[in-house]
């Protein structure tokens, strides 16, 4: 039993250096996620009743002067926007208060909007993250700079796909897959995102070598204990590296790269969990988010930051997928009544959330298992009562 106490009271102490710099990553991120759906919809002229940060008891608020009541609620695990019309707060409408909706405020109701109206409305969502994402990166790469390394190896590991394609220390990389190296990081970014065999333009003793090699997934080990799958070549960074700030153009730029590169490394992650490639243990939940906003929180602000750009891009790709209950969800029924020429019956609508509802909340279960399990939660108790 003296082992239970002293877990509970680490795990008391570490709660609060967790749940701060989750809670202030995760409220930013969600802000603008429904400052998004807001804007865009208070552009078209729709009335929109609540905008709350969070769900459940409203813990203090206030209403501007168009009437919208912006709040903070109890549960602080994300948050919506409430449109005149709608029956709660997934934007399904109340089919029987619509129905007797004089003629004269219809034009301020959501549901009775043009359809690129209500499609512009939901995607305006996940656009905000993609842009909050950009403008953090933006920030970081101007006022604060990035690390860029000279793409020299000083070190190749032995029995590494890097040491079976030929490549030997005081290598230079020139390009990969003909596309040009700047840096090592450059190197890094490629590596990790490949499917297949690389080419490698190499420059050595003056002379241009062209290599293949195909990187190797393999357990890393961060500094805080936690293991990641990631692809790896095998090569270590030679020569020096310097702190480079950008001018607010490069910036925007190098942001919007970026955020491109999340996007691209988060499909192909899904992907290779569909191919084998990759394993679905990887996927985190509220937890693990919570974990690791602790963790990064250690580095300071700009980490914590860059993080939160991380994670707005991930929310934002996640609404956009085409299941019932997210943006994505509603986009889909949308596509369908663009392609109609109505909307879908008020029983699929509701058959479809209720099947959205049900992936949503399987995604989050099997998510926290694999929080737990990598806290070894499950060992932890299993030895208690062994």
């Amino acid at each position: 039993m003296t082992e239970l106490f002293l877990g509970i009271g680490g795990f008391g102490e570490s709660l609060w250096s967790y749940l701060i710099p989750f809670l202030f990553v995760l409220t930013v991120v969600v802000f603008f996620h429904e400052l998004g759906h807001f804007s865009v919809a208070r552009w078209f002229g729709v009335k929109v009743d609540t905008f709350s940060i969070g769900f459940g008891r409203e813990i203090f608020g206030w209403n501007d002067r168009h009437g919208t009541r912006w709040k903070v609620s109890w549960i602080p695990l994300g948050g919506y926007v409430k449109f005149a019309g709608d029956e709660n707060a997934a934007s399904i409408p109340d089919r029987e208060k619509l129905r007797a909706v004089p003629d004269e405020e219809k034009a301020h109701l959501f549901h009775f909007k043009p359809l690129y109206q209500r499609a512009a409305v939901v995607a305006a969502g996940p656009v905000a993250n993609f842009i909050l994402a950009v403008v953090i990166f933006a920030c970081v790469f101007t006022f604060v700079g990035r690390t860029v390394g000279t793409p020299l190896i000083e070190a190749v590991i032995e029995g590494s796909p890097a040491a079976a394609a030929g490549f030997n220390p005081g290598d230079r990389v020139l390009a990969i897959d003909g596309e040009p190296v700047e840096s090592f990081e450059d190197i890094r970014r490629v590596v990790t995102t490949s499917t297949g065999e690389m080419i490698f333009s190499i420059e050595r003793g003056g002379e241009t070598v062209t290599l293949r090699a195909t990187p190797r997934i393999q357990e890393v080990t961060d500094s805080f204990g936690n293991v990641h799958r990631v692809q790896q070549l095998g090569i270590q960074q030679g020569g020096n590296s310097e702190v480079v700030k950008s001018n607010i153009v490069e910036g925007v730029w190098l942001g919007i790269k970026e955020t491109a590169f999340i996007i691209e490394r988060t499909f192909d992650y899904i992907g290779g969990m569909f191919t084998g490639r990759e394993d679905a243990d990887q996927l985190r939940g509220v937890i693990g988010i919570a974990q690791t906003s602790g963790q990064v929180a250690t580095f300071g602000f700009v980490a914590l930051m860059t993080l939160t750009a991380l994670l707005s891009v991930s929310i934002g790709l996640l609404n956009l997928f085409p299941v019932p209950m997210l943006d994505g969800g509603h986009l889909l029924y949308y596509a369908v009544e663009a392609v109609r020429g109505r909307p879908l019956g008020e029983q699929a609508q509701e058959f479809g959330f209720k099947i959205g509802l049900a992936l949503v909340m399987t995604l989050m279960v099997f998510a926290t298992w694999n929080d737990l399990s990598r806290l070894q939660v499950f060992s932890f108790l299993g030895g208690l009562f062994s």
